[in-house]
């Protein structure tokens, strides 16, 4: 089943800056083989839903692995079965309405 998932992961303890373990998990994401499209607040992943899940579980043993204690995730997943649909897709179709 194809997911589209909306990924924010905010390492704890780890002081102010966390952006040296988004860039990390970025790298678990495109190694993956999926096509992370990172923005302000996270990361919107599309995929196969075992891929996409499998790469947010690498991308918290990363970021423990690269020292942070805890990890507070946020995870918004969306699919649908009757036709294919892509991030770009969704906003496209928003913006048109504009």
């Amino acid at each position: 089943m194809q997911v589209i998932v909306d990924l924010c992961v905010v390492p704890i303890g780890v002081g102010v800056s966390v952006s040296p373990y988004i860039a990390a998990c970025q790298h678990v994401l495109e190694d993956a083989g999926l096509t992370p499209r990172l923005h302000s607040y996270g990361t919107t992943i599309e995929g196969e839903w075992d891929a996409v899940f499998a790469a947010v579980k690498a991308c918290h043993e990363k970021v423990h692995e690269l020292g942070a204690p805890r990890i507070s995730t946020t995870i918004k997943a969306g699919t649908r079965t009757d036709r294919k649909q892509t991030p770009e897709d969704k906003v496209r179709s928003v913006e048109q309405k504009l």
